[in-house]
C-alpha cells in the first residue's frame, strides 16, 4: 500500500487529438468533442442531429487527411509536446510535487487516468493546469468541468487547485515573444497577424456581466474591466497588445484575427479572410503567431503553416511563416513552473 504523500501533483490538462489518424479514430474523437454541450451549447437534441446526422458524415475523412500532414513518429504533436512538457515540468519542479502527469479534456491521455497515475502515489493534492491561456466557455471551462466531474467519482475526492489563466502573464508571454523575435528579424514582415481560434459569438455575451451591454460593441475588448474580465475575445486581445509591447510593435504593426471558424456568426475578424485580403491590399510577407495554443497542432502547423501559407501566396503575397507555439521550450518550461509554484502550499513553495 502506497502511503499518502504530502506533496501536490500537477495535472497538465489540454483539449485532446485522435489516437491516430485514420478516419475511425478522427470520428471517434469528433463525436466526443462535438457532443460537448459546453462546446456546441445547443439543446442536445439538435447538437445529436447536427453531430450525427451532418458533421460525422463527412468531417472525419476529411480531418484524418489534415491530420496526415502533421503526423509524425511521436504522434500527434499536440501530444508529444504535451508529453515533454510534462517531463521538463516534472524535472524543474522536482521534490516539491509527488509528480506531472499529462491529460487531454477528449481521448487520450484521459483525465481519468492521469488522475488516477496521481492518486496511486499517495498525493491527495493537485494542481490542475489548464494549458489555455485565454478563458473560454468551449476549452478552459470544459476541461476544468471534467477534471471536478472525475475526480467527485473517486472514493476519496483530492483537493483541487486551478491555475487561473495566463493570458497576459509573462511566463507566457515572454517565451512566446522570444520564439517570434528571429523570425520577424530574419522575415522582416510587413504585418504580423496574432491569430485566436475562433468562437461563436453568443459564447461572448453568455459571458457578459452586464447582460449584454458590453461585449461586442465597439471599444469592448480595449482594456479588461469587470464586465469582460472573463471574456475569451478582451482576454485575447490583451495577450496580442502583451506581446506586441514585448516585441517592439507598434498598432500599425500587427493585426488580431480569429482562425477555425465554423459560421459567420464566430468572433471577427476572420484570419483566412484577413490572411488573403492582406495580399490583395499589397502586403508581402506575413509573420502568423497562435497564441491561444502553447502547442503547435492542427490548427496552427497545417491550417496556418500549410493552408494559410498557400493561400497568402495565391491572393498574391510572397511568403508567410507561422511562428511556433512555446511547445516545450525550456523557458516556458521554467515559466509555467513558477505558475504552478504559485498555487503550490506555502511549505512547498520553497522545498
Amino acid at each position: 500500500m502506497t502511503a499518502a504523500d504530502p506533496r501536490p501533483g500537477v495535472l497538465l490538462v489540454n483539449l485532446g487529438t485522435p489516437d491516430s489518424t485514420s478516419v475511425a479514430d478522427v470520428r471517434t474523437y469528433l463525436a466526443e468533442f462535438l457532443n460537448d454541450p459546453l462546446v456546441l451549447d445547443i439543446p442536445t437534441p439538435a447538437r445529436r442531429a447536427l453531430v450525427h446526422g451532418i458533421i460525422l458524415r463527412t468531417r472525419p475523412r476529411k480531418s484524418a487527411r489534415a491530420y496526415r500532414t502533421i503526423w509524425s513518429e511521436r504522434g500527434s504533436p499536440l501530444k508529444y509536446f504535451g508529453e515533454d512538457l510534462a517531463r521538463g515540468l516534472a524535472d524543474l519542479l522536482g521534490a516539491r510535487v509527488a509528480g506531472v502527469e499529462l491529460a487531454m479534456r477528449y481521448r487520450n491521455p484521459s483525465i481519468a487516468d492521469a488522475l488516477e497515475r496521481l492518486r496511486a502515489r499517495g498525493t491527495d493534492q493537485i494542481v490542475v493546469v489548464p494549458l489555455f491561456p485565454q478563458y473560454s466557455m468551449a476549452a478552459w471551462a470544459s476541461a476544468v468541468t471534467k477534471v471536478y466531474e472525475v475526480a467527485g467519482t473517486l472514493r476519496n475526492v483530492p483537493s483541487l487547485t486551478v491555475v487561473p489563466p495566463f493570458y497576459e502573464h509573462e511566463a507566457f508571454i515572454e517565451p512566446q515573444a522570444a520564439l517570434a523575435r528571429p523570425v520577424l528579424d530574419e522575415l522582416r514582415p510587413d504585418k504580423v497577424v496574432i491569430s485566436f481560434h475562433g468562437i461563436p459569438e453568443r459564447h461572448i455575451l453568455k459571458g457578459d456581466e452586464t447582460g449584454g451591454s458590453h461585449c461586442l460593441r465597439s471599444g469592448c475588448c480595449e482594456e479588461i474591466v469587470f464586465a469582460n474580465r472573463q471574456c475569451y475575445r478582451a482576454q485575447c486581445f490583451a495577450t496580442a497588445r502583451a506581446l506586441a509591447a514585448s516585441l517592439g510593435l507598434g498598432p500599425d504593426d500587427y493585426e488580431v484575427t480569429f482562425q477555425s471558424r465554423l459560421t459567420k456568426k464566430w468572433i471577427t475578424p476572420f484570419t483566412d479572410v484577413r490572411i488573403e485580403e492582406l495580399a490583395r491590399e499589397g502586403v508581402k510577407r506575413v509573420a502568423v503567431l497562435c497564441p491561444s495554443f502553447v502547442a503547435d497542432c492542427l490548427e496552427t502547423i497545417e491550417e496556418i503553416g500549410i493552408r494559410a501559407a498557400e493561400d497568402f501566396v495565391a491572393a498574391g503575397g510572397e511568403k508567410l511563416v507561422q511562428v511556433p507555439c512555446v511547445n516545450a521550450e525550456p523557458a516556458w518550461i521554467e515559466g509555467l513552473a513558477g505558475l504552478v509554484a504559485a498555487e503550490l502550499p506555502t511549505r512547498m513553495g520553497s522545498a
